[in-house]
């Protein structure tokens, strides 16, 4: 796929699921279990042991998804995801280098920002979204808010205290998508091998983004 179409595809479903699982086999499991709940896309942490091998894995037998690498700290933990097979990067802070390397390549980069000057900086280095971590401790979906009005052409992806229950509000305030971790990729499905949970809350989790999606739509026209 090219940059504009993962960059489209991110936003078309508006969620990226962030695996930290505890083994390679952990990781690959997760992935397969969200796709078919209907999310094709999966960012693997490169806390996960052989992350960049699961990367490579999931890239050959799963075409149809999106697989990127997160947690990169640096440029060159980030070619070799890009060597693997990666669609697009993440890093938890801004390591202006990662993001150049992602520009040079034509490479969807979503780089770790948490203040306006950070976010700022992100942005004109040509990160395509902004991750906004670690977001609850900050404020939630009212600091995403806050940040969208003197910022409203800057793609924001919330991520630390996305749930279930605070989904709908990031997306209201004006999240492009949302990086869930733990709460959709839960540890214990994952080991207990529950494939049908991590689908459920993969479900649920598309629809609140749809529904939250479609009120803020209607409030613009009203």
């Amino acid at each position: 796929m090219t940059k504009e179409e993962v960059r489209s595809r991110i936003l078309e479903v508006g969620i990226v699921p962030v695996i930290r699982a505890s083994s390679a086999a952990d990781g690959r499991f997760a992935a397969e279990a969200v796709r078919r709940g209907g999310i094709p896309i999966v960012e693997i942490t490169m806390t996960v042991p052989g992350a960049v091998q699961v990367i490579a894995e999931i890239a050959r037998d799963l075409p149809e998804m999106l697989v990127g690498a997160g947690t990169v700290l640096d440029a060159d933990m980030a070619r070799r995801c890009l060597d693997a097979g990666a669609t697009f990067l993440v890093s938890p802070g801004l390591d202006l280098g990662t993001v150049k390397l992602a520009l040079r390549e034509g490479i969807v980069m979503m780089a770790g920002a948490l203040t306006p000057t950070e976010i700022m900086t992100a942005w004109r280095e040509g990160s395509d979204f902004v991750k906004v971590f670690p977001c609850a401790q900050v404020g939630g979906p009212a600091y995403i808010e806050a940040l969208k009005g003197p910022l409203p052409q800057v793609p924001l992806v919330p991520t630390g205290g996305v749930n279930l229950e605070t989904a709908a509000a990031f997306i209201s305030a004006g999240a492009s998508a949302l990086g869930v971790g733990g709460e959709l990729v839960k540890k214990d499905a994952v080991h207990a091998r529950r494939a049908d949970i991590l689908e459920d809350l993969t479900r649920r989790f598309v629809r609140i983004v749809s529904e939250a999606r479609q009120t803020a739509e209607r409030a613009l026209t009203t």
